[in-house]
């Protein structure tokens, strides 16, 4: 046990101080130290010694009950990780520090915080892909759409710029067939956004609409968030909702301006999707459009590939996770609204790449 050797030092330093107080003998039975006759050790007295052993068990309860350990007895456990510290006076201040030390770098990595007890199932699902600073979706080339006109189902790609090599997920859009062709970006469908490893994650729904375009957010058939489209003769205007509360507006003034910043009521930044330029040739004659979605997460100081053209985006606070899967049903809807082209071009040699 390691607290012993510290005992014994704290004995000897004891009675050696004791020495220096007195240069005469005590008769037996006493409770001081006495000198023994001249240069020799101390004598420690037993009723003293056990004492201060009570006292050190006492403290090896206590902080074991504090640690949530066993008991003090378990073969030095408690002891020996109490000893590492010191006592418990001294090992307690350290141990708070050490909690909020902790708990800020979760809550970093995490980047977000809700207290809503009902979404916390909710949360757990959407943590493995929504839980990063930042997305790149990219929309995979439709041949059929280029080549005869003929709508395809949208696929999508999402990689994390910090490793854009392995995609985390992706977006499969559900709808159908006679409705893509008469309907084109007017259609409805259900897309699912799935992880890696084809593990649904959350869905998106988007009803037929004639002059305001909406997109739900579900978790297991549970919606969760919606955007709505305002008509504005240029501008384009979304609000952004979890549940019955709007949390975030975007007001893109339009025309050629490709990024759409989600910011609240005091115009305070909390988001921001931006359609990255992919190229002539992309750009003509497809819709496979990209978007990096930033959620202004800072300390990602390291990027690789797409990734390192992505500034750092200050935001008044982190986007919850429920919130950051509304922000992505909004990309999608961005991408049907204003970035999906008719096709049948019949040039697809013409592609230029990035």
């Amino acid at each position: 046990m390691r607290w012993l050797p510290r005992l014994l030092s704290h004995a000897a330093a004891a009675g050696r101080a004791a020495a220096a107080r007195t240069t005469s003998h005590v008769s037996g039975g006493s409770h001081r130290f006495a000198s023994g006759g001249g240069d020799g050790p101390p004598a420690v007295p037993r009723e003293w010694l056990r004492k201060l052993w009570a006292e050190e068990l006492r403290n090896q309860k206590e902080s074991a009950k504090r640690w949530g350990a066993g008991a003090a007895g378990n073969g030095g456990g408690s002891g020996s990780s109490l000893g590492a510290f010191g006592s418990y006076e001294e090992a307690a201040p350290r141990v708070e520090r050490v909690r909020a030390a902790r708990a800020a770098g979760e809550a970093a990595s995490r980047s977000y915080q809700y207290n809503g007890r009902d979404l916390s199932p909710v949360e757990v699902k959407l943590a493995p892909l929504l839980a990063r600073a930042n997305l790149l979706i990219a929309r995979d080339i439709e041949w059929a759409n280029i080549m005869f006109a003929f709508e395809q189902e949208s696929r999508y790609i999402i990689m994390d710029p910090l490793f854009p090599q392995s995609p985390v997920g992706f977006i499969r859009e559900k709808s159908n067939v006679i409705f893509r062709q008469l309907l084109r970006s007017r259609r409805p469908f259900v897309a699912e956004i799935i992880d890696a490893m084809g593990n649904e994650i959350f869905t998106v729904r988007r009803p037929f609409w004639w002059i305001n375009s909406s997109i739900y957010a579900e978790v297991d058939g549970k919606e969760i968030g919606v955007v709505h489209r305002r008509w504005h003769l240029w501008r384009r205007i979304y609000d952004l909702y979890l549940g019955n509360k709007q949390f975030a507006v975007v007001e893109n003034p339009g025309f050629w301006n490709w990024t759409f910043t989600l910011v609240d009521e005091d115009d305070n930044v909390l988001a921001q999707i931006d359609r990255n330029w992919r190229g002539i040739g992309f750009e003509l004659f497809t819709d496979a459009g990209q978007y990096a979605i930033r959620f202004g997460d800072e300390g990602q100081s390291h990027k690789f590939g797409p990734g390192a053209d992505i500034e750092e985006l200050h935001v008044v606070r982190q986007l919850t996770l429920p919130e950051r899967a509304v922000a992505l049903a909004l990309a999608i809807s961005l991408d049907s609204d204003y970035f999906s082209r008719r096709g049948g071009w019949g040039l697809p040699f013409l592609i230029a790449t990035e």
